[in-house]
């Protein structure tokens, strides 16, 4: 069985800080370190918009730009664990977000090439 599990969601005043955690588990990740990890996130009523990846070098890290500079993705391949620091948080930054994962990642801003999919945890931020 595959799963990602998201966790750290919550709410949370404007200019504060959150961090989400995307735990991965299952026969398919046997290898985490051999997948990429993205986060996106959906906001009522919008298309799921993707947010950051880091691929499977570690190093190799991409953003959308309205996160650059306040979101850090990182991962933790001993603990088969992304990770999504937020810091100044924004009202319009509220929405679920999800962690997703493929091994053969194409365009990564693209949610339809990720084969695996989290449940989602809420992130709200009030202004």
């Amino acid at each position: 069985q595959v799963q990602l599990v998201e966790s750290g969601g919550g709410l949370v005043q404007a200019g504060g800080s959150l961090r989400l955690s995307c735990a991965a588990s299952g026969r398919t990740f046997s290898t985490f370190s051999s997948y990429n990890m993205g986060w996106f996130r959906q906001a009522p009523g919008k298309e799921r918009e993707f947010v950051a990846v880091i691929r499977r070098s570690v190093v190799d890290t991409n953003y959308a730009d309205s996160v650059k500079g306040r979101f850090t993705i990182s991962r933790d391949n001993a603990k088969n664990t992304v990770y999504l620091q937020m810091n100044s948080l924004k009202a319009e930054d509220t929405a679920v977000y999800y962690c997703a994962a493929d091994r053969d990642l194409g365009t990564s801003t693209l949610a339809s090439n990720y084969r695996y999919w989290g449940q989602g945890t809420q992130v709200t931020v009030s202004s």
